[in-house]
């Protein structure tokens, strides 16, 4: 999985000037609750490395909101490694109140124009404002077309942002002309016109501040509350490891706008939520392990991901058999797998943590860059019967380069490829960047059994063909059952649509088809799996 691109995070902050001070504030005063947001960052860094940013509000200052980001890290962009520079930088942008963001892209452009929170400067302070949001809007290009039918219109990026800044910036305008626009008319009036998914963050030069989650609640988002602070966050590491006590921890229900001034915390609802479709990959990849999201720990999904994957188990164990977690989030899932099966669970692979992310790389250098992230360790895989776990298959260069180096410096007998997750047979609309069904390795071998998507499902024979073909000797995926039962949520309160097809909204829906249909009419050109 380490060839697929991980999601963006988002954070905020407000300090109130009511209630008895939080404990888990700065000591520095009201003023300086900004200080809080780097360290959030850090804990959302798995979420995004390409970019992060910041914006404050500070009513004595000129600037009453100011953003700082770049390309880079959580550390390079705050200058965690240098001491006198980051105290400079938060000094600068002391505030009451902050949001903050980490960012991979879905869509646009690596550089810093591309970085959130995006700022919007105005006279007026109601229409001065800043956000950030983790998400991906399904209809981005649909929307970005009516907005250019006016001839007087123009977009400068190609960017869902961009987009869900014109849509604000309305909605604002809109309800501003009878007085200061109320953030959950603002909320109701802009999410009208979107679909697929979205967890947004939003502070203005008045001092207010709102986060939001899109009516399907697809990505996650919480709070917390402790006299005087109020936080958010993608995921509740962040605010755990503020000093918020786990009960104080909450979800920001689907279609649920909170709002926060100086004085006050409001929690509204802007839109109807007929049903919940979380993002099952949360649990399975992208989350943070110690996290827990819409009630359910990531660590003890994934271990339960292992269990599941044990209770399936039909290749026959000796002494000679172990189980080889690919670091680091399959951590977990081996684990439980090996408890289960009674094996020893091994670290056979080391990996580079500074080599860098091989999924932003293509061709050659991707696979060259692969081979340098994992070290096999001869030491523990050689003459063994490697039981290989991975969160998922998704486009295999990764795998491949694995498979190869566990064989030759190694030295394994067997190697068997177990993905704790079922096959990822669909494209993601909502926020992972794998929009093709060209993209994944699985789809030519459904492709010419013929079925349609809605059956694609694999057996031992089309498992066996996927096998040699990377390289394996066996391979089995988890069963959508297996994995129901790890995360204890039924189907229908999940996003399944990269494993089924079944897309929770219409636009994503609707994406699909054009998606496969364009693969039918020209599957040559889908993009070749084996790294070149």
């Amino acid at each position: 999985m380490s060839d697929l691109h991980e999601e963006c995070g988002v954070a905020a902050v407000y300090h109130l000037s009511i209630g008895e001070t939080s404990p888990l504030a700065p000591p520095q005063g009201r003023n300086e609750v900004s200080r809080l947001i780097p360290r959030m960052l850090l804990d959302l860094q798995n979420r995004g490395q390409l970019a992060a940013g910041i914006t404050s509000y500070n009513p004595s200052r000129e600037q009453l909101i100011d953003t700082h980001k770049d390309v880079g890290s959580v550390s390079e962009v705050f200058h965690l490694s240098h001491r006198a520079d980051y105290h400079s930088l938060m000094d600068r942008y002391v505030g009451c109140a902050a949001i903050g963001h980490v960012r991979y892209a879905t869509t646009g452009q690596e550089d810093r124009s591309y970085a959130q929170p995006f700022e919007r400067h105005h006279i007026k302070k109601y229409k001065w404002f800043s956000f950030a949001f983790n998400g991906q809007l399904s209809n981005y290009h649909d929307l970005r077309e009516q907005i250019l039918q006016d001839e007087n219109a123009s977009l400068a990026r190609d960017t869902d942002m961009e987009v869900l800044l014109h849509f604000l910036c309305t909605a604002v305008a809109q309800e501003s002309k009878t007085g200061d626009p109320d953030p959950l008319a603002i909320c109701r009036r802009f999410s009208e016109k979107l679909d697929g998914s979205y967890s947004l963050v939003y502070l203005n030069a008045h001092g207010q501040l709102f986060v939001a989650r899109d009516p399907l609640g697809i990505k996650p988002l919480l709070y917390a509350f402790d006299g005087s602070l109020f936080a958010a966050a993608s995921e509740s590491v962040a605010l755990f490891n503020l000093g918020f006590k786990s009960e104080q921890i909450k979800n920001v229900e689907p279609g649920q706008v909170i709002i926060v001034d100086g004085k006050s915390v409001r929690f509204e609802r802007f839109a109807e939520s007929h049903r919940s479709a979380h993002c099952f990959f949360e649990w399975a990849y992208f989350a943070n392990v110690a996290s827990t999201l819409d009630d359910r720990s990531v660590y003890l999904a994934r271990k339960r991901l292992g269990e599941e994957m044990a209770i399936q188990e039909d290749i026959p164990l000796d002494e000679d058999s172990i189980v080889v977690p690919v670091p680091d989030t399959a951590k977990a899932a081996a684990d439980g797998m090996a408890y289960k099966l009674g094996v020893p669970c091994l670290e056979g692979l080391i990996r580079n943590r500074y080599s860098g992310r091989t999924f932003i790389e293509s061709g050659e250098y991707r696979w060259r860059k692969a081979e340098t992230k994992y070290t096999p360790l001869e030491e523990v895989l050689k003459g063994k019967r490697v039981f290989l776990v991975e969160d998922s298959i998704v486009r295999s260069t990764t795998m491949r380069v694995l498979l190869k180096r566990i064989r030759e410096v190694g030295k394994a007998k067997e190697v068997h490829v177990r993905p704790a997750c079922p096959p990822i047979i669909a494209p993601c609309f909502y926020g992972t960047d794998m929009s093709t069904y060209g993209q994944l390795f699985v789809t030519p071998f459904f492709h010419k059994t013929g079925k349609p998507i809605s059956q694609w499902r694999t057996d031992r024979a089309l498992e066996d063909e996927m096998a040699k073909d990377l390289g394996a000797d066996s391979l089995r995926f988890l069963s959508h059952e297996a994995l129901f039962r790890a995360l204890d949520l039924p189907a229908e309160r999940l996003c399944l649509a990269c494993i089924n097809n079944e897309y929770p909204t219409p636009w994503g829906t609707r994406l699909a088809a054009e998606a496969f249909e364009q693969y039918k009419a020209n599957p040559s050109s889908a993009e070749i799996q084996n790294g070149k």
